[in-house]
């Protein structure tokens, strides 16, 4: 994996606010087993809990267009896109079989390994729009994994990327892991940015009431017009 150059990312290490580079040491795990044998126990729960799945859902209503192709990449058995919307289809693409294959939402059903093949199986400009539920933490090259969502999406499409407090800390990445909110929603925002193709990214924080329930941000951000794209 090549070096991320840190261009306009702020982290918080020591306590003290400065330009991190981000190398190869900041994407290790504590597991770093195969994932696909940490994964091959479907886990058929929700990972946030339920006023928080209701403000992502409500936040994928507003957000992702009504009729169109949707991706939910990272998917697992609930994908929270609101079942009253209908969209033409909506496509999968996870670890476990049984976890897919329980989500009902999904009209297409993959399983790919983002960690070991972040190529996405799709074709240029072929979603209206993507989104990743509180899973971007394990993501060890996640920048290519962002420049092919980028390449998959069709122009103004949004990439919306949401997260929590909550993870299964081994799988995590030391970036991740070492740093809180505020620098996750940085630390995203840079995904957006280093992998091109992509508007400006925007943080909201769609926390219910963090003192009852699971804390949620979103980092959303949209596919560049043609015109921007990158040898548009």
């Amino acid at each position: 994996m090549g070096r991320y150059k840190g261009r306009g990312l702020r982290l918080e290490e020591g306590g003290v606010m400065g330009e991190v580079e981000l190398g190869r040491e900041h994407f290790q795990r504590i597991d770093e087993t195969d994932d696909a044998l940490f994964y091959q126990i479907p886990r058929l729960v929700t990972h946030i809990d339920e006023p928080a799945c209701q403000a992502l859902g409500d936040f994928y209503r507003a957000t992702l267009p009504a009729g169109g192709d949707i991706i939910d990449l990272m998917s697992s058995c609930v994908s929270h896109i609101p079942e009253d919307v209908l969209y033409r289809s909506v496509t999968g693409l996870g670890m476990n079989v049984d976890e897919l294959d329980a989500n009902q939402r999904l009209t297409r059903r993959i399983v790919h390994d983002l960690n070991r093949t972040p190529d996405l199986p799709f074709e240029d400009a072929s979603f209206d729009g993507c989104a990743i539920a509180v899973s971007v933490q394990y993501l060890v090259r996640p920048i290519t994994v962002f420049a092919e969502i980028a390449r998959v999406l069709r122009p103004i499409a949004p990439c919306i990327i949401s997260f929590s407090n909550r993870m299964f800390p081994t799988k995590a990445v030391e970036v991740w892991r070492s740093s809180g909110d505020v620098d996750h929603a940085r630390l995203v925002g840079h995904y957006f940015i280093e992998a091109g193709g992509f508007d400006e990214p925007e943080c909201r924080d769609l926390s219910p009431d963090p003192r009852i329930s699971d804390p949620l941000y979103v980092v959303v951000a949209r596919r560049a017009a043609a015109e921007a794209a990158p040898g548009g």
